[in-house]
C-alpha cells in the first residue's frame, strides 16, 4: 500500500469501528469499488489495536472501576451494579465471540462483496431508524437485566456479517430494550473491548502462521491514525448522540447502500 492508502484506511477504521456505520464494510469497499490492493493481515491487527488502545484509554476508569467491583463482588452473592456492570460486559460478548469462531470462514468466502455490504447496510440503518424513533429511551446501563444482555449479545454476534456494523446494531438493540442514546453508545463500546481483542487475538495467530514479510512502517502509521480517529470519535460522538440521534447516521447508511447498489447493476 501507498502511503496515503494506510492512512486513509487508518482513519477509516478508527471512524467507522465506533460511529453505527460499519468499519468492516468500509475497510472492504477501496479494493471492491476503487480497486485498491487488499491491506492484509498484518494491517487489519495494528487498525485493530489502535481502535482498542482508544477505546480502552478513553474509558480507562470505567474499566478500572468494573474490574475491581468484578474482582471484589463478582463470585459473591451481594453484586453491586459496577460487578454487575461487569458481568453484563462479560456475557454479552460471548455470542459475538462464539459466531466469530465457528462462521469466520464462511463469511470471508460468501459474504465480503458490495452486494452483501448494500443490503446490510440499507436494512439495518432502517432498523436503527425504527429503534431511535419508537424506543423509550428511559433505562442507564445499570438498570438492563441478563435478559437484556442477551439479547444485545446475539445482536452483536450478527455483527460478523460485513455491513451490519457492530456498534451500530449493539445501540439499535440497546435502544429496542429502552436504553437512552448515550447510555446505549457506552455500553456499545464498552462492550466492544472483549470483541476487538478477541479478534485482534484471532488474527495475531493467524499472522504468525504465514511467511509474509511485514511492513512495519505500515502497521506503526495504521496503528496511530487509527487510534487519534478512534478516540476522536469516541469523544465526539458520546457529546452529541443525545442531541443529534441517530437520523444522520441512517441517512449516510441509506446514501451509501443506495450508491452500491447502483455500482454493483449498472
Amino acid at each position: 500500500m501507498t502511503l496515503f492508502e494506510i492512512i486513509i484506511l487508518a482513519i477509516i477504521q478508527g471512524l467507522t469501528e465506533f460511529l453505527p456505520i460499519s468499519s468492516s464494510a468500509h475497510l472492504i469497499l477501496p479494493s471492491e469499488v476503487l480497486g485498491w490492493n487488499d491491506q492484509g493481515l498484518a494491517y487489519d491487527v495494528a487498525v485493530h489495536v489502535g481502535s482498542l488502545l482508544a477505546v480502552m484509554i478513553y474509558f480507562r476508569r470505567d474499566i478500572i472501576r468494573l474490574t475491581g467491583a468484578w474482582f471484589r463482588y463478582g463470585l459473591s452473592q451481594n453484586q453491586i451494579q459496577d460487578s454487575r456492570l461487569a458481568w453484563w460486559i462479560i456475557i454479552g460478548s460471548i455470542p459475538a465471540v462464539m459466531f466469530g469462531f465457528a462462521f469466520k470462514d464462511l463469511i470471508e468466502i460468501y459474504a465480503r462483496s458490495a452486494l452483501v455490504i448494500a443490503i446490510t447496510t440499507i436494512v439495518f440503518g432502517l432498523l436503527l431508524w425504527y429503534a431511535d424513533n419508537k424506543a423509550t429511551q428511559v433505562k442507564t446501563v445499570h438498570q438492563i437485566t441478563w435478559k437484556n444482555v442477551v439479547f444485545i449479545g446475539l445482536a452483536q454476534a450478527i455483527a460478523i456479517i460485513p455491513g451490519t456494523s457492530r456498534s451500530g446494531i449493539t445501540m439499535t438493540a440497546g435502544l429496542m430494550i429502552g436504553l437512552d442514546r448515550e447510555s446505549a453508545a457506552r455500553f456499545s463500546f464498552l462492550l466492544s473491548i472483549p470483541v476487538i481483542l478477541g479478534a485482534g487475538l484471532f488474527a495475531t495467530y493467524d499472522l504468525v502462521q504465514t511467511p509474509n514479510a511485514i511492513d512495519w512502517n505500515a502497521l506503526l502509521f495504521g496503528a496511530v491514525f487509527s487510534f487519534v480517529s478512534a478516540y476522536a470519535c469516541i469523544y465526539l460522538f458520546l457529546a452529541w448522540i443525545s442531541k443529534i440521534g441517530m437520523l444522520p447516521f441512517v441517512i449516510y447508511r441509506l446514501i451509501l447502500g443506495v450508491a452500491l447498489l447502483l455500482f454493483v447493476f449498472i
